[in-house]
């Protein structure tokens, strides 16, 4: 493993690197097709999305890209100009394997590492959990298992997308390639999957894999990965809502039990996620941020989901700013992430829309060219 530079502030000679997390969901797949009906993809569930209340902001329809279809090339560079406009530096793809080598939505990756465009960078983030039918809130119904057979797995997993880590495109830490993984509190052997990827990293001719635990802070004693990732997240949620002195909890916790939507104000989602960043700070683990613009899953969930009021491009400005004060940093670079660039389903997104336009790729970019 590497040497880590200390959590320290920035200083204003750190490069921040600022990258995207982007879902690949937005073409048609057989799988789809057969759990939710022919043609299927992400913009169904955001074209039919409704109010559900007073004020409630659906649906949420795109604007300069139009409800874009990712097998088309002309699409993929008409984000990637959007996004170096807004000084993102790459795209974090979801990159789905659940086992045996099971794969879906790999579609965009596979043509952009055959054609070798768009020339922009990018990392995948493995999305390590099984799919529900909780898109139409119901997580009972299993669509398809995550598994782990085990150390052959991770090393069928890892030549799968070998190609990938070697592409010149492909974003380093430290001359590693960058690899997520969201769940690794899921992983059995979290240790054994640390193994196998170095060594065949390093066997591949690679001078090492930086790993990247997912949204839950497990200890890097435990998973042997490089640095942890954090962001305002649902857990946050939670303890908005679980906690007794907080009126707005009281409102939301009255929405919930009425029927819901669960309605959470951004200023108390910040609040709870700059508590999690001091005790993360407190750890000593290298921990990344990461900020994210809006939520609203109700297209996805329905009265079961939660929506986050009182964003704007304004207010992820200053979560951009607070969060690059305080991110790790490798050899004086401040590695973030953003979440998301285009999950429109989830309200979680930056792309132009009917309402704000580029507002929030223009915030983006006012931030990060300081």
């Amino acid at each position: 493993m590497q040497d880590h530079v200390g959590s320290t502030d920035l200083t204003t000679k750190a490069k921040v690197r600022l990258l995207a997390y982007y879902l690949p969901q937005y073409h048609p797949i057989p799988e789809n097709d057969e759990w939710w009906g022919k043609g299927f993809t992400e913009w169904t569930t955001v074209a039919k999305a409704r109010p559900l209340y007073k004020g409630h902001r659906q649906p949420r329809l795109p604007a300069d890209l139009g409800f874009y279809d990712l097998r088309l090339p002309e699409a993929r560079e008409a984000q990637t100009a959007l996004a170096r406009q807004a000084g993102i530096e790459g795209f974090v793809y979801w990159h789905y394997w659940f086992g045996s080598g099971d794969r879906i939505l790999e579609r965009p990756m596979a043509d952009i590492l055959m054609t070798g465009e768009p020339d922009f960078p990018f990392c995948l983030a493995w999305a390590n959990e099984s799919w529900s039918r909780r898109w139409n809130a119901n997580d009972q119904t299993i669509l398809k298992q995550q598994l782990y057979p085990g150390k052959k797995d991770f090393e069928e997993h890892f030549r799968a997308i070998e190609v990938a880590f070697h592409d010149p495109r492909y974003i380093r830490v430290d001359g590693k390639p960058l690899f997520v993984v969201y769940r690794p509190q899921d992983l059995p052997d979290p240790q054994m999957f640390n193994h196998v990827f170095r060594s065949l990293a390093t066997d591949s001719g690679l001078t090492g894999i930086y790993l990247v635990g997912g949204n839950n802070l497990v200890p890097l004693s435990q998973t042997g990965f490089d640095a942890n990732y954090l962001q305002p997240s649902l857990t946050s949620i939670t303890a908005i809502l679980s906690s007794p002195k907080s009126t707005r909890a009281a409102i939301a916790r009255k929405f919930f039990n009425a029927g819901g939507p669960v309605r959470v104000d951004y200023a108390d989602l910040m609040t709870s996620f700059r508590r999690d960043v001091t005790h993360a700070r407190a750890s000593g683990d290298p921990t990344h941020l990461g900020v994210i613009p809006n939520w609203d899953n109700t297209p996805r969930r329905g009265r079961g989901g939660i929506v986050v009021e009182n964003t704007s491009p304004a207010a992820l400005r200053e979560e951009i700013s607070y969060a690059r004060a305080r991110t790790h940093s490798v050899n004086s670079e401040a590695i973030m992430f953003l979440k998301s660039w285009n999950e429109w389903a989830e309200g979680n997104y930056v792309e132009p829309d009917a309402k704000d336009g580029r507002a929030w790729i223009e915030a983006i970019g006012e931030e990060l060219n300081l």
